[in-house]
């Protein structure tokens, strides 16, 4: 009984360390992630004024909202990526595989501004809240809603090419 116990632990670690093992030497090549434009999106003050027009991505479906932004290198200033879902409900993101630094903003259903995470961290596993329901996520490069004095009431506009 022990030597067929230790024949067996003796297996399992072969199978161990041959299945962990390193391929030194060898690199992935991996293609840079292209920014795509779905549409444009037109960030409106309360007021009625339109304060910014962004060409953006959107991210509607399973795939695309678990990605996001991940493993891209840089976002230009007038780029974003906006996220749909069916209805407004609590969201929450983090920066997993994300290596920009992003402000994340919250609409509700009517595309009104309904919170901020700002100067989200590169890498950060950090969970990132809506402070209410949101159906609409739009991120951007950090800092950007400081920059464009976006703030809770703000709206936005969406126009597909």
């Amino acid at each position: 009984m022990i030597k067929k116990f230790f024949n067996i632990s003796i297996i399992g670690f072969a199978i161990i360390f041959t299945s962990c093992k390193n391929d030194e030497g060898k690199t992935v090549e991996t293609e840079e992630i292209e920014f795509r434009k779905d549409a444009e999106l037109y960030l409106i003050k309360t007021s009625g004024d339109t304060l910014k027009t962004l060409d953006i991505e959107i991210a509607n479906d399973d795939y695309t909202r678990a990605t996001g932004l991940m493993y891209r290198e840089s976002l230009k200033e007038n780029h974003g990526m906006l996220f749909i879902y069916p209805s407004a409900a609590p969201r929450s993101f983090y920066m997993k595989n994300t290596y920009i630094p992003l402000d994340l903003v919250f609409f509700n259903s009517d595309s009104t501004i309904v919170s901020f995470q700002k100067d989200a961290k590169p890498l950060d596993e950090t969970s990132l809240p809506s402070q209410e329901p949101a159906q609409f996520i739009l991120e951007i490069n950090a800092g950007s809603s400081e920059r464009w004095d976006l703030n809770k009431g703000d709206r936005f506009s969406v126009q597909q090419d």
